[in-house]
């Protein structure tokens, strides 16, 4: 699995308006329509689709 990296502050308002906390998770991969995240802890992985 690919590492994360710290959002952007973009990334950041579409993150918290799908998820409940944000700061937990990093983005793995971003494209043009989606966004893949992995949870901080759990190593969950989750898409958003833009």
């Amino acid at each position: 699995m690919k590492n994360g990296k710290r959002p952007t502050r973009r990334q950041l308002s579409i993150i918290s308006e799908s998820v409940a906390t944000p700061a937990d998770w990093l983005v793995s991969k971003s494209t043009s329509n989606e966004l893949h995240l992995v949870h901080r802890y759990a190593k969950q992985t989750k898409i958003i689709w833009l």
